[in-house]
């Protein structure tokens, strides 16, 4: 389940392309992450309370991504002011990640700072229900390229 792209989308190795200007964007954020994006890292994500591999500022197609689970599919977005200004923008992002089969979560920067626990609690629910969808999709196991014939119809 994890290659839902077409095999034009993705590099020789079946990765997710990206543009190969943002690597280095992503390296920035990485070394310099916001509050929110920091705390959601060390107290979650790279803790063991969470069963995932996630990775931090992900790059795919034109966008970067906070943090991504390959395996799951799954995007986490922390949401700051900022976004409020940028809805439309987030809605692009959000339609390009389901038509890859990537589903996006999103949570305020004041969920992460002043209620952890229950971002922790809503996201293992998510989780569970993600391991349960990508268990029983019809599609999985499928090669890249079964799908891609699949989908030509041959």
């Amino acid at each position: 389940m994890k290659y839902m792209a077409p095999s034009e989308a993705r590099t020789q190795r079946l990765n997710m392309r990206y543009l190969d200007q943002l690597r280095e964007i992503c390296r920035k954020n990485r070394s310099n992450p916001t509050e929110c994006e920091d705390k959601m890292w060390r107290k979650l994500l790279r803790s063991r309370r969470i069963n995932q591999k996630f990775l931090r500022q992900k790059p795919l197609g034109r966008f970067i991504l906070d943090f991504y689970c390959s395996k799951l599919l799954l995007a986490i977005e922390i949401d700051g002011d900022s976004h409020d200004k940028k809805k439309y923008i987030d809605n692009e992002r959000d339609l390009y990640l389901e038509q890859r089969g990537i589903k996006t979560i999103r949570y305020t920067n004041n969920q992460v700072i002043n209620d952890l626990e229950s971002v922790y609690q809503d996201l293992i629910k998510i989780i569970k229900d993600r391991e349960k969808h990508l268990l029983f999709s019809p599609f999985q196991g499928e090669t890249p390229e079964q799908k891609h014939m699949r989908r030509r119809g041959v």
